[in-house]
Protein backbone atom coordinates (compact mmCIF):
# COMPACT_ATOMS: atom_id res chain seq x y z
CA UNK A 1 0.00 0.00 0.00
CA UNK A 2 2.95 2.22 0.55
CA UNK A 3 4.25 1.54 -2.40
CA UNK A 4 1.21 2.54 -4.21
CA UNK A 5 0.67 5.66 -2.15
CA UNK A 6 4.71 6.59 -3.24
CA UNK A 7 3.61 6.32 -6.81
CA UNK A 8 0.55 7.92 -6.98
CA UNK A 9 2.00 11.28 -4.92
CA UNK A 10 5.17 11.02 -7.56
CA UNK A 11 2.56 10.76 -10.62
CA UNK A 12 0.77 14.24 -8.99
CA UNK A 13 4.18 15.47 -8.22
CA UNK A 14 5.47 15.29 -11.77
CA UNK A 15 2.00 16.56 -12.97
CA UNK A 16 1.99 19.82 -11.18
CA UNK A 17 5.23 19.97 -12.19
CA UNK A 18 4.24 20.00 -16.14
CA UNK A 19 2.05 22.99 -14.85
CA UNK A 20 4.52 25.48 -13.39
CA UNK A 21 6.72 24.68 -16.65
CA UNK A 22 4.27 25.50 -18.94
CA UNK A 23 4.13 28.88 -17.33
CA UNK A 24 7.09 29.74 -18.36
CA UNK A 25 9.43 30.51 -21.59
CA UNK A 26 12.11 27.88 -22.29
CA UNK A 27 11.85 26.33 -18.57
CA UNK A 28 14.54 23.43 -19.40
CA UNK A 29 17.27 26.38 -20.27
CA UNK A 30 18.77 26.19 -17.24
CA UNK A 31 22.24 28.46 -16.95
CA UNK A 32 25.58 26.65 -15.73
CA UNK A 33 23.90 23.46 -15.63
CA UNK A 34 24.19 20.08 -16.27
CA UNK A 35 21.29 18.43 -18.59
CA UNK A 36 19.91 14.84 -17.06
CA UNK A 37 19.57 13.47 -20.00
CA UNK A 38 21.97 11.96 -22.48
CA UNK A 39 23.30 15.82 -22.79
CA UNK A 40 24.92 15.53 -19.52
CA UNK A 41 26.85 12.43 -20.90
CA UNK A 42 31.08 13.12 -20.23
CA UNK A 43 30.11 16.67 -18.54
CA UNK A 44 31.77 17.04 -15.20
CA UNK A 45 31.37 20.30 -13.42
CA UNK A 46 28.37 22.47 -15.13
CA UNK A 47 29.56 24.61 -17.78
CA UNK A 48 30.58 28.65 -16.98
CA UNK A 49 28.50 30.82 -18.74
CA UNK A 50 27.93 34.19 -18.28
CA UNK A 51 25.18 34.27 -20.92
CA UNK A 52 21.40 34.02 -19.33
CA UNK A 53 17.97 33.06 -20.02
CA UNK A 54 16.73 34.57 -16.64
CA UNK A 55 13.67 36.39 -17.01
CA UNK A 56 11.93 35.66 -14.20
CA UNK A 57 11.64 32.89 -10.93
CA UNK A 58 11.19 29.23 -12.58
CA UNK A 59 11.32 25.90 -11.17
CA UNK A 60 12.16 22.93 -13.02
CA UNK A 61 10.81 19.73 -11.63
CA UNK A 62 12.36 16.82 -13.30
CA UNK A 63 13.07 13.12 -12.52
CA UNK A 64 14.86 9.48 -12.88
CA UNK A 65 13.63 5.98 -12.70
CA UNK A 66 15.95 2.73 -12.76
CA UNK A 67 15.16 -0.91 -12.96
CA UNK A 68 17.73 -3.68 -13.31
CA UNK A 69 17.58 -7.81 -14.15
CA UNK A 70 19.88 -9.26 -11.71
CA UNK A 71 21.40 -12.83 -13.02
CA UNK A 72 24.67 -13.42 -10.59
CA UNK A 73 26.12 -16.40 -8.71
CA UNK A 74 28.41 -15.77 -5.93
CA UNK A 75 30.72 -18.13 -3.97
CA UNK A 76 33.19 -18.72 -1.73
CA UNK A 77 35.72 -21.15 0.23
CA UNK A 78 32.67 -22.36 2.21
CA UNK A 79 33.83 -21.97 5.83
CA UNK A 80 31.33 -19.44 5.60
CA UNK A 81 28.19 -20.03 3.81
CA UNK A 82 26.83 -17.22 1.55
CA UNK A 83 23.41 -16.40 0.93
CA UNK A 84 22.27 -18.04 -2.30
CA UNK A 85 21.27 -15.55 -4.89
CA UNK A 86 19.00 -16.10 -7.77
CA UNK A 87 17.37 -14.20 -10.90
CA UNK A 88 15.08 -11.79 -11.01
CA UNK A 89 14.29 -7.54 -10.74
CA UNK A 90 15.78 -5.86 -8.14
CA UNK A 91 13.43 -2.83 -6.73
CA UNK A 92 12.59 -0.12 -9.11
CA UNK A 93 14.04 3.63 -7.74
CA UNK A 94 13.19 6.48 -8.17
CA UNK A 95 14.72 10.45 -7.75
CA UNK A 96 12.51 13.47 -7.72
CA UNK A 97 14.99 16.96 -8.69
CA UNK A 98 14.12 20.54 -8.47
CA UNK A 99 16.25 22.86 -9.68
CA UNK A 100 15.01 26.89 -9.30
CA UNK A 101 16.34 30.00 -11.03
CA UNK A 102 15.67 32.22 -8.01
CA UNK A 103 17.61 35.30 -9.66
CA UNK A 104 19.86 35.99 -12.46
CA UNK A 105 22.64 33.96 -11.78
CA UNK A 106 21.37 32.67 -8.82
CA UNK A 107 19.99 29.21 -8.55
CA UNK A 108 18.81 26.11 -5.79
CA UNK A 109 19.36 22.36 -6.46
CA UNK A 110 17.18 19.75 -4.28
CA UNK A 111 17.30 15.82 -5.08
CA UNK A 112 15.37 13.76 -3.64
CA UNK A 113 15.22 9.62 -3.17
CA UNK A 114 11.42 8.58 -3.49
CA UNK A 115 12.45 5.12 -4.03
CA UNK A 116 15.86 3.59 -3.33
CA UNK A 117 17.71 0.49 -1.60
CA UNK A 118 18.51 1.41 1.42
CA UNK A 119 15.29 3.27 2.89
CA UNK A 120 11.92 2.18 2.56
CA UNK A 121 10.27 6.11 2.49
CA UNK A 122 11.77 9.12 0.70
CA UNK A 123 14.25 11.08 1.83
CA UNK A 124 16.20 14.43 0.89
CA UNK A 125 19.23 13.59 -0.53
CA UNK A 126 20.88 16.84 -0.62
CA UNK A 127 21.13 20.26 -1.64
CA UNK A 128 22.79 23.27 -2.68
CA UNK A 129 22.50 27.05 -3.05
CA UNK A 130 25.01 28.36 -6.57
CA UNK A 131 26.00 31.72 -7.18
CA UNK A 132 27.24 32.32 -10.45
CA UNK A 133 26.75 36.45 -10.54
CA UNK A 134 26.82 38.88 -7.69
CA UNK A 135 23.92 41.10 -9.26
CA UNK A 136 21.42 40.47 -6.28
CA UNK A 137 23.98 42.88 -4.45
CA UNK A 138 24.08 45.59 -6.88
CA UNK A 139 23.95 45.21 -11.13
CA UNK A 140 27.70 43.98 -12.58
CA UNK A 141 29.19 44.02 -8.76
CA UNK A 142 32.50 42.00 -9.04
CA UNK A 143 31.49 41.52 -12.94
CA UNK A 144 34.39 40.73 -14.14
CA UNK A 145 35.50 38.44 -11.17
CA UNK A 146 32.36 36.26 -11.50
CA UNK A 147 32.84 35.86 -15.25
CA UNK A 148 35.24 32.67 -13.82
CA UNK A 149 34.16 32.29 -10.28
CA UNK A 150 30.75 29.61 -8.93
CA UNK A 151 30.15 29.53 -5.28
CA UNK A 152 27.97 26.52 -3.93
CA UNK A 153 26.70 26.18 -0.17
CA UNK A 154 24.94 23.46 1.10
CA UNK A 155 24.19 20.21 2.41
CA UNK A 156 25.65 18.92 -0.60
CA UNK A 157 27.15 15.78 -2.40
CA UNK A 158 30.69 16.95 -2.16
CA UNK A 159 33.22 17.37 -5.68
CA UNK A 160 36.17 15.08 -4.86
CA UNK A 161 36.97 13.64 -7.79
CA UNK A 162 35.76 13.10 -11.04
CA UNK A 163 34.45 9.01 -10.71
CA UNK A 164 31.43 10.89 -8.97
CA UNK A 165 30.06 12.63 -12.32
CA UNK A 166 30.02 9.02 -14.12
CA UNK A 167 28.47 7.00 -11.06
CA UNK A 168 24.97 5.90 -10.48
CA UNK A 169 23.24 7.94 -8.23
CA UNK A 170 20.44 5.68 -7.31
CA UNK A 171 17.95 6.38 -10.10
CA UNK A 172 19.98 8.89 -12.01
CA UNK A 173 22.14 6.11 -13.86
CA UNK A 174 22.24 7.66 -17.62
CA UNK A 175 25.50 9.17 -17.53
CA UNK A 176 26.97 5.66 -16.21
CA UNK A 177 28.24 3.76 -18.74
CA UNK A 178 28.16 0.64 -16.70
CA UNK A 179 25.53 -0.72 -14.09
CA UNK A 180 28.08 -0.55 -11.10
CA UNK A 181 30.09 1.70 -9.71
CA UNK A 182 33.69 1.74 -8.35
CA UNK A 183 34.70 -0.99 -5.95
CA UNK A 184 35.48 1.81 -3.29
CA UNK A 185 32.63 4.44 -4.00
CA UNK A 186 33.53 7.83 -2.93
CA UNK A 187 30.76 9.59 -2.50
CA UNK A 188 29.25 11.78 0.67
CA UNK A 189 27.22 14.52 1.37
CA UNK A 190 28.30 17.01 3.77
CA UNK A 191 27.88 20.67 4.89
CA UNK A 192 29.93 23.08 3.35
CA UNK A 193 30.86 25.23 0.37
CA UNK A 194 32.62 25.20 -2.70
CA UNK A 195 34.21 27.86 -5.21
CA UNK A 196 35.04 27.37 -8.27
CA UNK A 197 37.64 28.93 -10.53
CA UNK A 198 37.43 28.90 -14.19
CA UNK A 199 40.16 30.05 -16.54
CA UNK A 200 39.68 30.76 -20.75
CA UNK A 201 42.42 28.83 -21.87
CA UNK A 202 40.83 25.26 -19.73
CA UNK A 203 42.54 25.58 -16.04
CA UNK A 204 40.39 25.49 -13.54
CA UNK A 205 40.21 25.29 -9.83
CA UNK A 206 38.02 24.44 -6.71
CA UNK A 207 38.85 24.91 -3.08
CA UNK A 208 36.22 24.11 -0.58
CA UNK A 209 35.11 23.14 3.29
CA UNK A 210 32.74 21.01 4.94
CA UNK A 211 31.97 19.84 8.56
CA UNK A 212 32.99 16.16 7.64
CA UNK A 213 29.88 15.01 8.48
CA UNK A 214 27.35 12.87 6.66
CA UNK A 215 24.77 13.20 10.09
CA UNK A 216 24.55 15.95 11.30
CA UNK A 217 24.64 16.68 14.89
CA UNK A 218 25.51 19.27 17.68
CA UNK A 219 26.49 17.20 20.19
CA UNK A 220 29.74 17.35 21.95
CA UNK A 221 32.44 14.06 22.24
CA UNK A 222 35.56 14.61 23.50
CA UNK A 223 35.00 18.24 24.06
CA UNK A 224 33.96 19.10 20.09
CA UNK A 225 31.49 19.35 18.14
CA UNK A 226 33.56 17.63 15.28
CA UNK A 227 36.43 18.91 13.28
CA UNK A 228 36.46 20.12 9.31
CA UNK A 229 37.14 18.63 6.13
CA UNK A 230 39.12 20.82 3.47
CA UNK A 231 38.72 19.70 -0.32
CA UNK A 232 40.72 21.33 -3.39
CA UNK A 233 40.49 20.01 -7.08
CA UNK A 234 43.15 21.33 -9.77
CA UNK A 235 42.52 20.25 -13.52
CA UNK A 236 42.48 21.14 -17.21
CA UNK A 237 39.46 20.43 -19.98
CA UNK A 238 39.50 21.88 -23.13
CA UNK A 239 38.45 20.70 -26.67
CA UNK A 240 41.42 20.64 -28.70
CA UNK A 241 39.76 20.31 -32.16
CA UNK A 242 36.38 19.05 -33.17
CA UNK A 243 37.35 15.45 -32.29
CA UNK A 244 39.69 15.60 -29.55
CA UNK A 245 39.40 16.40 -26.25
CA UNK A 246 41.28 16.40 -23.01
CA UNK A 247 40.92 16.74 -19.17
CA UNK A 248 42.92 15.93 -16.50
CA UNK A 249 42.16 16.88 -12.99
CA UNK A 250 43.45 16.20 -9.69
CA UNK A 251 42.09 16.39 -6.27
CA UNK A 252 42.03 16.49 -2.51
CA UNK A 253 40.16 15.15 0.34
CA UNK A 254 41.87 15.57 4.06
CA UNK A 255 39.91 15.74 7.30
CA UNK A 256 41.70 15.94 10.70
CA UNK A 257 39.70 14.83 13.89
CA UNK A 258 36.06 13.69 12.68
CA UNK A 259 33.88 11.77 14.30
CA UNK A 260 32.56 9.44 11.82
CA UNK A 261 33.65 10.49 8.58
CA UNK A 262 31.85 8.44 5.62
CA UNK A 263 33.37 9.05 2.77
CA UNK A 264 33.51 5.76 1.25
CA UNK A 265 29.95 4.91 3.20
CA UNK A 266 28.04 7.43 2.73
CA UNK A 267 25.82 6.12 -0.37
CA UNK A 268 22.74 5.57 1.71
CA UNK A 269 21.10 4.30 -1.43
CA UNK A 270 23.48 1.14 -1.70
CA UNK A 271 24.86 -1.04 -4.49
CA UNK A 272 23.70 -2.27 -8.00
CA UNK A 273 24.43 -5.87 -6.84
CA UNK A 274 21.84 -7.15 -4.67
CA UNK A 275 22.40 -9.66 -1.81
CA UNK A 276 25.19 -10.65 -3.05
CA UNK A 277 28.71 -11.87 -1.00
CA UNK A 278 26.57 -11.69 2.12
CA UNK A 279 26.19 -14.32 5.07
CA UNK A 280 23.01 -16.75 4.78
CA UNK A 281 22.83 -16.20 8.58
CA UNK A 282 22.25 -12.29 8.10
CA UNK A 283 18.95 -10.75 9.10
CA UNK A 284 19.42 -7.94 7.46
CA UNK A 285 20.58 -6.76 3.70
CA UNK A 286 23.93 -5.59 2.99
CA UNK A 287 22.73 -2.73 1.31
CA UNK A 288 26.57 -2.05 -0.01
CA UNK A 289 27.05 -5.83 -0.98
CA UNK A 290 29.42 -5.57 -3.39
CA UNK A 291 31.54 -2.70 -2.24
CA UNK A 292 34.39 -1.79 -0.70
CA UNK A 293 34.78 0.02 2.74
CA UNK A 294 38.29 0.43 4.06
CA UNK A 295 36.45 1.37 7.65
CA UNK A 296 38.19 5.31 8.02
CA UNK A 297 36.43 7.20 9.84
CA UNK A 298 39.00 10.03 11.23
CA UNK A 299 42.02 11.45 9.50
CA UNK A 300 41.31 10.85 6.10
CA UNK A 301 43.67 11.88 3.94
CA UNK A 302 42.39 10.77 0.04
CA UNK A 303 44.03 12.13 -3.62
CA UNK A 304 42.05 11.12 -6.46
CA UNK A 305 44.03 11.60 -10.24
CA UNK A 306 41.96 11.70 -13.09
CA UNK A 307 42.45 11.20 -16.87
CA UNK A 308 39.33 11.83 -19.44
CA UNK A 309 40.71 11.18 -22.91
CA UNK A 310 38.07 11.62 -26.08
CA UNK A 311 38.81 11.22 -29.91
CA UNK A 312 35.79 10.42 -32.08
CA UNK A 313 33.52 8.17 -30.84
CA UNK A 314 36.56 6.55 -28.56
CA UNK A 315 37.17 7.50 -24.73
CA UNK A 316 39.70 6.71 -22.03
CA UNK A 317 38.85 6.97 -18.24
CA UNK A 318 40.94 6.59 -15.52
CA UNK A 319 40.87 6.53 -11.69
CA UNK A 320 44.06 6.56 -9.53
CA UNK A 321 42.90 7.10 -6.22
CA UNK A 322 45.66 6.83 -2.97
CA UNK A 323 43.76 6.84 0.38
CA UNK A 324 44.83 6.81 4.02
CA UNK A 325 43.08 6.53 7.13
CA UNK A 326 41.94 4.80 11.00
CA UNK A 327 39.08 4.80 13.12
CA UNK A 328 39.23 6.13 16.47
CA UNK A 329 40.10 3.03 18.05
CA UNK A 330 43.07 2.27 15.70
CA UNK A 331 46.78 3.77 16.79
CA UNK A 332 48.01 3.79 13.42
CA UNK A 333 46.52 4.90 9.91
CA UNK A 334 46.09 2.05 6.98
CA UNK A 335 45.80 3.03 3.30
CA UNK A 336 43.60 1.96 0.75
CA UNK A 337 45.06 1.92 -2.86
CA UNK A 338 42.10 1.94 -6.18
CA UNK A 339 42.98 2.14 -9.52
CA UNK A 340 40.65 1.93 -12.61
CA UNK A 341 40.33 2.27 -16.39
CA UNK A 342 37.52 2.53 -18.71
CA UNK A 343 37.54 2.36 -22.51
CA UNK A 344 34.26 3.58 -24.38
CA UNK A 345 33.48 3.56 -28.15
CA UNK A 346 30.34 5.55 -28.61
CA UNK A 347 29.00 5.30 -32.06
CA UNK A 348 25.79 5.54 -34.16
CA UNK A 349 23.58 8.27 -34.19
CA UNK A 350 24.23 10.81 -32.21
CA UNK A 351 26.39 8.40 -30.57
CA UNK A 352 23.44 6.70 -29.30
CA UNK A 353 24.91 3.19 -28.57
CA UNK A 354 28.42 2.14 -27.01
CA UNK A 355 30.46 -0.68 -25.95
CA UNK A 356 32.83 -0.64 -23.27
CA UNK A 357 34.86 -2.50 -20.45
CA UNK A 358 36.00 -1.64 -17.08
CA UNK A 359 38.53 -2.69 -14.74
CA UNK A 360 38.93 -1.99 -10.99
CA UNK A 361 41.14 -2.96 -8.39
CA UNK A 362 41.38 -2.11 -4.87
CA UNK A 363 43.90 -2.94 -2.38
CA UNK A 364 43.99 -2.15 1.35
CA UNK A 365 45.36 -2.77 4.83
CA UNK A 366 42.53 -4.20 7.24
CA UNK A 367 41.91 -2.94 10.44
CA UNK A 368 42.71 -6.52 11.66
CA UNK A 369 46.26 -6.32 9.72
CA UNK A 370 45.48 -8.51 6.94
CA UNK A 371 46.50 -6.72 3.36
CA UNK A 372 43.53 -7.47 0.83
CA UNK A 373 42.42 -7.10 -2.89
CA UNK A 374 39.39 -7.17 -4.85
CA UNK A 375 39.21 -6.90 -8.41
CA UNK A 376 36.60 -6.37 -10.97
CA UNK A 377 36.42 -6.58 -14.85
CA UNK A 378 32.78 -5.01 -16.48
CA UNK A 379 31.88 -5.73 -20.14
CA UNK A 380 29.13 -3.13 -20.75
CA UNK A 381 26.84 -2.02 -23.88
CA UNK A 382 24.51 0.86 -24.07
CA UNK A 383 21.80 2.12 -26.21
CA UNK A 384 20.13 5.51 -25.90
CA UNK A 385 16.65 4.81 -27.02
CA UNK A 386 15.83 8.72 -26.81
CA UNK A 387 17.81 11.47 -25.30
CA UNK A 388 16.07 10.28 -21.64
CA UNK A 389 15.83 6.53 -22.17
CA UNK A 390 18.48 4.58 -21.98
CA UNK A 391 18.70 0.52 -21.93
CA UNK A 392 22.06 -1.33 -20.78
CA UNK A 393 23.66 -4.78 -20.13
CA UNK A 394 26.98 -5.65 -18.33
CA UNK A 395 28.56 -8.95 -17.88
CA UNK A 396 31.02 -8.67 -13.90
CA UNK A 397 33.28 -10.75 -12.32
CA UNK A 398 34.53 -9.49 -9.59
CA UNK A 399 36.85 -11.61 -7.01
CA UNK A 400 38.11 -11.36 -3.70
CA UNK A 401 42.08 -11.96 -2.67
CA UNK A 402 43.35 -12.70 0.66
CA UNK A 403 40.84 -13.04 2.98
CA UNK A 404 42.31 -15.04 6.06
CA UNK A 405 40.46 -18.06 6.66
CA UNK A 406 37.17 -18.03 8.02
CA UNK A 407 36.32 -14.52 6.46
CA UNK A 408 33.01 -14.80 4.51
CA UNK A 409 34.91 -13.12 1.58
CA UNK A 410 37.84 -15.64 1.73
CA UNK A 411 38.04 -17.09 -1.97
CA UNK A 412 34.94 -14.59 -2.94
CA UNK A 413 34.03 -14.31 -6.22
CA UNK A 414 30.34 -13.44 -8.13
CA UNK A 415 29.86 -12.92 -11.81
CA UNK A 416 26.84 -12.50 -14.33
CA UNK A 417 24.44 -10.31 -15.87
CA UNK A 418 23.25 -7.35 -15.33
CA UNK A 419 20.58 -5.10 -17.05
CA UNK A 420 19.35 -1.90 -16.59
CA UNK A 421 17.01 0.45 -18.15
CA UNK A 422 17.18 4.05 -17.14
CA UNK A 423 14.45 7.00 -17.95
CA UNK A 424 15.71 10.53 -16.92
CA UNK A 425 14.10 14.09 -17.63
Amino acid sequence: MKSVLKLATFVMVMTMGYSISAQTKNPRDFDNYRQPDQRGVNVFEAKKDTVTAFEELHVRIGGSFALQYQALDNENSGVTPLSEVGSNFNLATANLDLDVALYDGVSMHLRTYLSSRHHHEPYVKGGYFKIDKLDFISKGFMEDLMKHTTIKIGHMENNYGDAHFRRSDNAQAIHNPFVGNLIMDSFTTEVGAEVYYTADNGFFGMVGFTNGKLNQSTTVSDGSTGGASFLAKLGFDKQINDDFRFRLSGSLYNTGYAPNVYLYSADRAGSRYYNIMQDASATSDNFRSGRFDPGFRNQITAIMINPFVKYGGLEFFGTVELASGKALSEADRRNADQYAGEVIYRFGQAENVYLGARYNTVSAELASGDDVSVDRFQLGAGWFLTQNVLMKAEYVVQKYKDYPTGNLLEDGQFDGLMLEAVISF
